[in-house]
């Protein structure tokens, strides 16, 4: 495979360009930059005028904001295989809601917002298609959102891992994608009581923590947990 036909394939994956036919893709690709980030390093701050969104094609990055009392909140970590900040080209203000910060050494395609809505403007099919798989995303956020403000700090720690394992993170072990303190911030968790969630279910024999790696030693008491 040439390299250009590798990217369209990654491209593929994801939601955003399955609307798109192959000579729409390749606009889409001539306009893409590759950037490189090291861990730490800010590629837009809160308020920046957005231009641009983003595909993580390896490392992961954070969305955050910080607080007038300078309290970081963790919004979304974004990994490998998907994208960040594609909402905003649809906004009628067309700044960035969050700052975003790579936790690794990482490498990003990013795309051009005006491309992108000119594609659209120009063929309705595209936009309903992209709709479609749009409004399937919406309704998993509702679903997530529902679970963060609905269950205790337990049962989104729990129904966070039952996810990843669902998602074949690995067979029978989840892999954190950050530190525990950020993760907590992700599951709108204070760290300390993450931290005593993990001693708890350890205690019980349901899981066994290894730094980020988490083994599950009892997948159906895990499960069961969520239904309590």
């Amino acid at each position: 495979m040439t390299e250009s036909s590798d990217i369209d394939t990654e491209l593929r994956r994801v939601y955003l360009f399955n609307a798109f036919d192959a000579g729409q893709l390749e606009r889409i690709r001539r306009a893409m930059r590759v950037v490189h980030v090291d861990g730490g390093e800010r590629l837009f701050d809160h308020g920046q005028s957005a231009e641009r969104f983003f595909l993580v094609h390896l490392g992961s990055v954070k969305l955050y904001r910080v607080s007038f009392e300078g309290a970081e909140k963790v919004i979304e970590i974004v990994p490998a295989g998907h994208t960040f900040a594609e909402a905003v080209m649809f906004m009628e203000h067309q700044v960035y809601p969050v700052s975003a910060e790579a936790l690794e050494p990482s490498i990003l395609y990013s795309f051009d917002n005006e491309v992108f809505r000119q594609l659209l403007r120009d063929s309705v099919d595209t936009c309903f298609r992209l709709l479609g798989d749009m409004s399937m995303r919406l309704h998993a956020r509702i679903n997530e959102i529902n679970a963060l403000t609905l269950q205790n700090a337990t049962l989104r720690l729990v129904g966070y891992l039952v996810r990843e394992l669902d998602a074949g993170a690995g067979a029978g072990t989840v892999e954190l994608p950050a530190a525990k303190s950020v993760v907590a911030s992700r599951l709108s968790v204070q760290p300390e009581t993450l931290s005593r969630i993990f001693h708890n279910l350890g205690s019980s024999g349901i899981i066994r923590v290894k730094g980020k790696q988490i083994e599950i030693l009892d997948e159906a008491r895990l499960r069961e947990l969520l239904h309590y």
